[in-house]
């Protein structure tokens, strides 16, 4: 289970950090549609997805729910500022299919990248790469029309469009499913 986390951590991952890693991430299988944190808590732990697909999202004044984040395995996800922080978040976490995740808590990754510079610096590796998902994100919803967005998605996450329901991909787009619905009509003409 843990073997794609080493994937991605490095060539040089010793078995000392392997047994580390195995001790601190539990592993965990969530059903479809299962609340793995929800709004107005302190997020318990940082997830990485083995596999399925996991969203983030708040709602609005209005009370529908805005989809903020889509992971695709495998890689990490949480509120992750509030997780930092042991602040109380106004987002929920999601399974949108089942996961196999494995998930560790903010005190046992202090003590993980305490006891290991493997993992102390792919902890900042991962804090760097959500502040540029998150810039990246923003700038993309600000300059790129949605049809643009829809495109990008699709070249760059296909397999999104074949795991998510249309609304989850139409709130992350920041557009309705009925101009997603218009925009994958002109397209397949």
């Amino acid at each position: 289970m843990h073997e794609k986390l080493f994937a991605l951590l490095s060539q040089t991952i010793t078995p000392e950090d392997k047994a580390l890693c195995k001790d601190f991430f539990e592993y965990v299988l969530f059903p479809k549609n299962h609340i793995c944190e929800k709004e107005g808590s302190i997020p318990k732990y940082l997830y990485f997805v083995v596999s399925g697909y996991v969203r983030l999202f708040y709602y609005n004044e209005n009370g529908d729910e805005v989809t903020t984040h889509i992971n695709c395995p495998p890689g990490f996800i949480t509120s992750y500022f509030h997780f930092v922080n042991q602040t109380k978040s106004n987002e929920s976490l999601e399974c949108v299919t089942e996961c196999e995740l494995l998930r560790i808590t903010k005190t046992n990754l202090d003590q993980l990248t305490q006891q290991s510079t493997v993992f102390r610096d792919f902890r900042i590796s991962v804090f760097q790469q959500s502040l540029a998902y998150n810039e990246n994100r923003s700038t993309e919803l600000a300059t790129l029309s949605a049809e643009e967005r829809y495109r990008k998605l699709m070249k760059n996450y296909p397999q999104i469009l074949q795991n998510v329901p249309l609304q989850h991909i139409a709130s992350f787009l920041g557009m309705n499913p009925k101009s997603l619905s218009r925009i994958r009509k002109e397209i397949i003409k």
